[in-house]
């Protein structure tokens, strides 16, 4: 039976009351070292009290004020003031008849106690219909056990903050959700540690949003809970909105200048930003904003300039990052999944970003550690509960340390090559060994950037940016990276260049960079490309559209893309004029490898770099082959991205015997939007193998298929030592010879049959790599020992 109250009134005699109810459990907003906001949610009446003292007798009494959410319902707001820093207190909250349990809660510090304190950090947990309970298990079973664990104690001993980057709820709009899903779950959390969220998408900028919260109100004039920023300690904590219309001019104007000021801050030591949408996300690329790349470039130029690491938080995919900005000191940290769906690799379009050190598809939260000694550092761990399929009981999953003071690290010194000549394709810079003074240090990325001027590197002609690890599609694609050595295929033959490069330890410390060091090309051992116009640079020559529209198209014309390589690109279906479906072709004429083709030995490699807009819009490429007759006898797999960045994609097949004549074809299919967003640049079509390695063998990629290995007798090589050929039906070949660092070096020859016959007087002692080419294709490659 529900509980009656009488209310006796002077003028109107006793009237029947129903009992209060707290829908959402007191939380706590607004932290200082001398004061806190205490929040709560009743279904009716204005009172506010919070009971409050150093033990849990309390003692102390204040109250507050009430605003009307939904109905009856009240969100109660009292501010306790007067507090001791860094200090333990007791609390209750009561309005009318409901009274809650007791709680209690830490005040922060002043940044200069220097105290060290801890952070967690999550995103994205509105309620995911098939695990609508997962908010509640990284609250209680991870958040909550893992403190305990790790640390033992009570939690505020263990916790400073919460800091939320977007989409708490699944809809803003929904008064019900907030409560049900999103306070109720975290209310443990809640009561004894302040919660700081921004705005998501989710919340749709709704008025329950700026209700339930009492964020900062030091932003802009009239935005003052749209952006905001809060110091605990050390660290100042800027909160924005990056939703429509609010990521404006106003809001970077008011960034621009706080962290001017918070520069000449003595205080403070790291500025931690949180918003909502990425500027670049490997797992989502359409949920990407430009927006918060302005963002990015003020915290870059801050901390470069002030030098004071920085962190941008973010959300918006469902999946954890971590990544850095180049040249600064600033890391990239998407702390997603808190319950929302994980976007899981290959389920929309994916690309693999530089910046991007860890990026995994999965639940969990990140907690962020922040020391104030004489050596203030941040240490970050992702602490994962698995995926949809595998639970991980708080798996520590990925961690970086960043540090105020910076690291020495010895810049590298050039090892090869120092003016040498070496075959363009065979370009591998090496350099010295990792160092510090600092013995702790450790190697965590390598720049590489070639110029075409010995002094003049601010537009390398080619650059190379590689971490240690690169966790893309749960692969480590750097596992094998020493990062001493780096290779370079873009290069011209016969051309002069210099080179240079720095080291970044893991705290993202860099050296200065080593000296710029002079080496020459030689002549290209690569294999023609058979395709003419590969990159639509002579527009749509010798290309044929078979269907719809295509264009070539220059940087940005019609609110295109930018090429890959070149000044303009193919868009096939249109952009500027567009259809459904577009096709182009091109046909190419291979009669003159008819022996080879019909032995069955001769493959064909192809590819080029795809990309779209959106992420919707579907580029393919595939080849077709056609015999003297002009019947298709086979086609190749097709080649598709979407991806909207360039995409390198490469097949590699053994021609059908009988072929005389391949075709290209290029398709573009529209499947959303109006324009039709498919783009292909740097095509290319070989027979044969066409790239190798600097050790002298052939890449272990698709290029490499079928490629014959040809033996050399006797070997270790004399004066009468040849190469014995697969037949003798060739009457010009090309033999390209390297030592084993990749210098070219001249040998004499003599084609004799099915023989070539070597004169090795002029080499030294060592390992040699070689290649012998006919026309358009490679006959095959092998080693000699010269003793």
């Amino acid at each position: 039976m529900t509980k009656l109250i009488l209310s006796c009134l002077f003028v109107f005699g006793c009237l029947p009351l129903l009992a209060q109810t707290i829908i959402v459990q007191p939380y706590l907003q607004d932290a200082s070292p001398n004061s806190i906001y205490i929040m709560w949610e009743t279904d009716s009446m204005d009172e506010s009290i919070v009971e409050w003292g150093l033990t849990n007798a309390l003692g102390n009494s204040t109250s507050g004020i009430a605003e009307v959410s939904n109905g009856a319902s009240r969100i109660h707001e009292v501010k306790l003031e007067g507090l001791q820093r860094f200090t333990k207190y007791f609390y209750s909250v009561q309005t009318g008849s409901a009274t809650s349990t007791i709680f209690s809660f830490k005040t922060p510090p002043f940044a200069s106690d220097n105290e060290s304190f801890r952070i967690i950090s999550m995103s994205d947990m509105q309620r995911d219909g098939s695990l609508p309970n997962k908010f509640s298990e990284i609250i209680h079973d991870g958040i909550i056990d893992y403190l305990n664990d790790e640390f033992g104690g009570e939690l505020i001993d263990n916790l400073a903050l919460v800091m939320i980057p977007g989409d708490l709820v699944v809809n803003g709009n929904d008064y019900t959700s907030w409560a049900q899903t999103f306070f109720t779950p975290a209310e443990d959390l809640f009561s004894a540690v302040p919660v700081y969220p921004v705005l998501g998408n989710h919340e749709n900028n709704a008025v329950y949003y700026f209700k339930y919260f009492k964020m900062p109100e030091n932003g802009t004039a009239g935005f003052e809970e749209h952006w905001w920023y809060k110091d605990y300690g050390n660290v100042r904590i800027i909160g924005l909105n990056s939703n429509n219309p609010f990521s404006n001019e106003e809001q970077l104007d008011w960034l621009e200048a706080l962290l001017e000021s918070t520069c000449n801050e003595p205080d403070i030591d790291f500025v931690f930003a949180q918003l909502h949408h990425p500027h670049k996300s490997e797992l989502w690329t359409p949920g990407e904003s430009p927006y918060t790349g302005e963002v990015i470039h003020l915290l870059e130029q801050f901390s470069t300039n002030c030098e004071k690491p920085s962190i941008h938080f973010f959300g918006h995919t469902h999946a954890y990052s971590r990544g850095s900005s180049r040249d600064h000191k600033h890391i990239w940290l998407n702390t997603a999944t808190a319950g929302g769906a994980i976007d899981n690799w290959g389920e929309f379009p994916n690309a693999d970003y530089d910046e991007f050190s860890v990026s995994q598809d999965e639940y969990g939260f990140v907690s962020v550690e922040i020391t104030s000694d004489s050596d203030p550092k941040v240490i970050i761990r992702r602490i994962s509960r698995g995926d949809q399929d595998i639970t991980l009981d708080n798996d520590i999953r990925d961690s970086a340390t960043i540090r105020l003071h910076p690291t020495s690290i010895n810049s590298p010194l050039p090892v090869f090559p120092v003016n040498e000549e070496v075959i363009p394709e065979c370009v591998t810079l090496v350099a010295s060994q990792f160092s510090s003074p600092n013995s702790t240090a450790e190697h965590g990325q390598s720049h590489w950037q070639i110029s075409d001027h010995p002094t003049d590197f601010s537009s390398p002609v080619d650059e190379s940016w590689k971490s240690y690890q690169n966790w893309y599609f749960e692969v480590d694609t750097q596992a094998d990276d020493d990062l001493f050595d780096e290779k370079f295929t873009n290069l011209s033959e016969n051309q002069p260049y210099w080179w240079r490069v720095r080291y970044r330890d893991k705290e993202l410390n860099w050296s200065a960079w080593s000296h710029p060091t002079g080496f020459s090309t030689a002549e290209s051992v690569t294999l023609p490309n058979l395709l003419l116009n590969p990159g639509a640079e002579n527009n749509l020559d010798s290309w044929t559209i078979t269907q719809g529209v295509v264009e070539a198209l220059t940087t940005g014309v019609c609110d295109g893309i930018s090429p890959y390589e070149g000044v303009q690109y193919f868009a096939v279906g249109g952009l500027c004029d567009h259809s459904d479906v577009g096709i182009l072709i091109q046909d190419v004429d291979v009669s003159t490898y008819a022996s080879d083709i019909d032995m069955g030995v001769l493959p064909v490699n192809f590819g080029g770099h795809l990309s779209n807009f959106g992420g919707s819009d579907l580029p393919e490429m595939r080849l077709l082959f056609y015999n003297e007759n002009n019947d298709e006898i086979g086609t190749s797999s097709t080649l598709f991205t979407l991806n909207n960045s360039w995409t390198d994609l490469t097949a590699a097949l053994m021609i059908p015997q009988t072929t005389r004549s391949i075709r290209m074809e290029l398709k573009g299919t529209r499947n959303a939007g109006t324009d039709n967003d498919s783009y292909f640049d740097t095509l290319f079509l070989y027979l044969g193998a066409s790239l190798v390695d600097c050790n002298g063998t052939l890449s272990t990629s698709n290029y490499a298929l079928n490629i014959p290995l040809l033996g050399v007798i006797p070997n270790p090589v004399r004066s009468d030592s040849y190469i014995e050929l697969p037949s003798q039906n060739y009457t010009d070949v090309q033999l390209y010879v390297v030592d084993s660092s990749g210098r070219k070096v001249s040998v004499q020859f003599q084609l004799a049959g099915d023989k070539v016959i070597l004169q090795i007087a002029n080499l030294s002692p060592g390992v040699y790599f070689f290649w012998l080419k006919n026309q358009n294709y490679n006959i095959g490659k092998g080693k000699f020992v010269v003793q």
